[in-house]
């Protein structure tokens, strides 16, 4: 991975506003704010429905906002080639037309892009067993999705989004994928944003997370220093209790006498001896685990409290609140 980011001083790639949008009774994002910068790649994280893809489709001038403003590089993109040029957005089940056999599709997409690398897209689709010549609609969905994944990295668009386009591919294709963005963005550069359900896969590659929830923004955060923010601590009962008594807490598990709690913040060296001291395992918790439990507890705020709740006095761990990060 990367460096970490520092903060960025220039003009963002991306800056949305206010942005909502509702089809009938149903509302995709509600009063979205967003800043996405240039060379940072970005993981776009959520549930189904949550608005990741209404996201992308308005970033991409594929739709119109209810409410709100999107900007891409200084101005609007609907219907504007100045910016559509810069932007590359590969989406699972892209479509091509009928007739288009893959050299069909790399020769639109060398018309479409200013910085198109043919040599590298060459070099994608032998990695990948795509043969140049078979009709689209002839590819199996893994090959169709290395298609996507070819023209994604080969266009070197400034601005390029991938919605999930590689959940067709075998773990040793996605891998490629993984390591070809990585080593294509060192030498060139961008801003990337990964729409996607696998964040363990993609964990090394994500610079900043993005949590939509609800059509809301639940996280906009470092993903580095995410990573630190939360940890797993096991043992007894009793003790983890006493542990976590002056702590924002979230997934209480219980199984008799043992219990296992999820604290949010940075434990120092001090929290850690006094962890060991009490016998308690404390287990970093992964990304993936952090965007899980950070969504269900915005979900499941205000219900009822978990099963086996006899504390025989006990203090309860403090729950996060919804917002808290």
């Amino acid at each position: 991975m990367s460096p970490a980011t520092t903060a960025p001083t220039a003009a963002p790639v991306v800056a949305v506003r206010a942005l909502s949008r509702a089809y009938a009774d149903v509302v995709a994002l509600d009063d979205v704010d967003l800043d996405l910068h240039e060379e940072t790649i970005y993981g776009l994280l959520g549930r189904n429905g949550a608005g990741k893809t209404t996201l992308m489709r308005l970033l991409t001038g594929q739709d119109f906002a209810t409410t709100g403003t999107v900007e891409v590089f200084g101005g609007h993109p609907l219907e504007n080639d100045r910016i559509l040029g810069q932007v590359a957005f590969i989406s699972e089940g892209q479509s091509y037309p009928p007739d288009f056999c893959v050299a069909h599709v790399l020769k639109a997409a060398a018309l479409l892009y200013p910085n198109w690398d043919e040599s590298f897209a060459d070099s994608l689709l032998e990695e990948l067993a795509v043969p140049r010549g078979r009709r689209v609609k002839k590819l199996s969905r893994g090959q169709r999705s290395a298609v996507g994944v070819v023209v994604g990295l080969a266009s070197r668009a400034p601005l390029t989004l991938f919605d999930e386009p590689y959940v067709g591919l075998d773990a040793v294709a996605r891998q490629i994928f993984y390591d070809r963005l990585l080593a294509d963005y060192a030498e060139h550069p961008r801003t990337f944003v990964l729409s996607t359900h696998l964040i363990d896969e993609v964990g090394d590659l994500i610079e900043r997370v993005v949590l939509l929830d609800g059509g809301r923004v639940l996280i906009d955060e470092d993903a580095e220093a995410l990573r630190g923010l939360a940890t797993t601590v096991t043992g007894p009962l009793d003790d983890v209790d006493t542990f976590a008594a002056a702590r924002q807490c979230s997934h209480v598990e219980r199984l008799g006498n043992v219990q296992r709690v999820t604290v949010h913040g940075a434990l120092e060296a001090g929290d850690r001896r006094w962890a060991e001291e009490l016998g308690l395992t404390l287990e970093p918790v992964s990304l993936q685990q952090y965007v899980v439990r950070a969504t269900t507890q915005a979900t499941t705020q205000g219900s009822s409290e978990p099963e086996d709740s006899d504390r025989r006095g006990a203090p309860e761990p403090r729950v996060i609140p919804e917002g808290t990060r």
